[in-house]
């Protein structure tokens, strides 16, 4: 009878613990699109690493990039991972963003965006990058990720881009029903998305971004007000990132020694986590085609952020005054790159 008594007490003390630390937890959210260039965020929440933070993690699901940094700034999450936008920036140069980590970038290799021509548009003769003028181009939004790499490529291949024409159709969902009904000759898209539209015969991938214009296209971000005044929760929040980060290094960035990638048991693992958050669901084949290049320690390009702040003052889509340097935090990651000489 004592020992059941005993017992009891040891099991009832043992739940109180585990309520505990449940109610300790911190309750954050994080606005991200779902796409496997999120994975690592995937990977810390499913892996336990926030709840090892003591961060109880929510992870809001955007059609677009430029919303998320909206839903940062306005309070409703706490954190945002996409790429830079022409909204970011405008929002980051009100004072309202900080920049804190890396997510992907085009890295020479890693398959990431890719052109992608309509089908109709592909049998007429549309098959290579340099053939974008007098197109019908479907993007996300003006001022968005995909905007900003046909500008790169129109001053990399020597056109205006006002010769193309882009249709912003604010959401990918959107975008690809465009492609679907060859409504546009071509977008640029995640490769995931890129490999379903060519199994569905809607679409030909007609080149990757990284073969033109490498770039730091995403970035992990919070508000300037939890950078200056709650910097133990986000560099927990960052901690935990980083444990992520350096597992899809593990798993998604290796080659073999002639220099081609190669996926193991790690990436085996990983897999799975992906293909449960990532829209629309992909296969194993179309999740290791399109593993973009994330830093293993989350570190930055700097100077390409502020490349990106001048691209979109020369645009018209961001002030002249708007300042690169002050949309950084960089205390929270060691040993960035290729930071601005002074």
């Amino acid at each position: 009878m004592a020992r059941k008594l005993l017992l009891g007490i040891c099991a009832a003390a043992l739940a109180a613990s585990f309520a505990a630390t449940a109610l300790a937890a911190e309750k954050v959210s994080i606005a991200a699109l779902a796409f496997v260039s999120s994975a690592p965020i995937f990977i810390a929440k499913d892996k336990g690493y926030f709840d090892a933070a003591g961060l109880d993690v929510e992870i809001k699901f955007f059609q677009a990039a430029q919303p998320v940094s909206v839903a940062v700034a306005s309070g409703d999450a706490d954190f945002g991972i996409t790429g830079l936008t022409g909204g970011f920036y405008n929002l980051a140069a009100k004072g309202a963003l900080k920049i804190i980590a890396a997510q992907s970038r085009e890295e020479p290799g890693f398959d990431f965006v890719a052109y992608v021509a309509s089908e109709k548009a592909y049998e007429a003769g549309f098959r290579s990058a340099a053939q974008f003028p007098g197109k019908t181009i479907a993007i996300t939004q003006i001022g968005s990720t995909f905007h900003y790499n046909l500008g790169k490529l129109a001053e990399k291949r020597g056109f205006k881009l006002d010769d193309v024409t882009l249709k912003p159709l604010q959401s990918i969902p959107n975008v690809i029903a465009a492609m679907k009904g060859n409504q546009v000759d071509g977008a640029l898209l995640p490769t995931n998305i890129a490999l379903g539209l060519e199994a569905q015969k809607a679409g030909h991938i007609i080149g990757y971004v990284w073969q033109e214009t490498p770039w730091q296209l995403g970035a992990l971000f919070t508000s300037t007000k939890h950078a200056e005044h709650d910097r133990p929760m986000v560099q927990k929040f960052v901690a935990a990132y980083q444990r992520a980060t350096a597992d899809y290094a593990d798993a998604f960035l290796q080659r073999d020694k002639d220099g081609k990638r190669v996926f193991g048991a790690k990436a085996d693992a990983l897999v799975p986590i992906l293909a449960k958050y990532v829209k629309p669901t992909p296969t194993r084949e179309q999740i290791l085609a399109s593993v973009s290049f994330i830093d293993p320690e989350g570190r930055l390009k700097v100077q390409d952020i502020y490349d990106q702040v001048a691209w979109y003052q020369k645009m018209g889509m961001l002030d002249k005054s708007a300042d690169a340097k002050s949309m950084l935090d960089l205390g929270f990651v060691k040993g960035h790159l290729d930071l601005p000489k002074p």
